[in-house]
């Protein structure tokens, strides 16, 4: 299995603890600590990914909780990758990290929590990606740095723990996903040029 960039000290500490409480005989604790292992093994998982076909591809595996012409926001629970990717090909104009609140993700305030955002030049013009960290432990990871190129579907970082990503729709666009729909980084398509 493949795990997310600067993943092991997640991972390997709950290995460690499950290790030193059967090396003690605390059985009870050492089947908690091992469930642990598991989730942070499950969550930090980044499988590879492939476009679907032609179009912007969703940055966020989840399920689509706004989708507007504008905007398509998405909610990442605990079993989705928490890895992010670029909807379409483009070079880094920006990164800018903003303070913010810490609300549960899924609510329509939480655009105003702690985040980041990425601006890409594309050859359709600049959207913005934005990690939205929730409630829990909020750390975003962003891979991407200003000058950087990247290509659709690529790896731009992580958020942990309860999170949402927002991008912005290229006018030049049509939406094709709805409300409600689960989505996969790197995979689906959420919007397409017009004919």
């Amino acid at each position: 299995m493949k795990l997310a960039r600067d993943s092991k000290a997640w991972i390997s500490a709950p290995i460690l603890l499950t290790a030193a409480l059967v090396a003690i005989g605390n059985w009870y604790f050492s089947a908690v600590a091992l469930l642990g292992s598991a989730f942070m093994l499950s969550f930090h998982r980044d499988p590879d990914r492939m476009p679907l076909g032609d179009g912007m591809v969703a940055p966020a595996d989840g399920r689509i909780i706004q989708a507007t012409d504008d905007v398509v926001s998405i909610f990442m629970g605990p079993s989705d990758v928490h890895v992010n990717r670029a909807p379409l090909d483009g070079v880094v104009q920006k990164t800018e990290y903003r303070k913010g609140g810490h609300l549960p993700a899924f609510l329509c305030r939480a655009s105003n929590n702690q985040q980041n955002r990425i601006k890409l030049e594309t050859i359709d013009g600049i959207i913005e990606i934005r990690q939205i960290t929730g409630t829990i432990v909020r750390e975003i990871v962003c891979y991407v740095r200003p000058g950087d190129r990247v290509v659709r579907g690529e790896r731009l970082g992580m958020i942990r723990f309860g999170s949402r990503v927002e991008v912005t729709i290229p006018e030049s666009y049509d939406l094709q996903v709805k409300l409600g729909e689960k989505v996969r980084a790197g995979e689906t398509i959420i919007a397409v040029r017009h004919p």
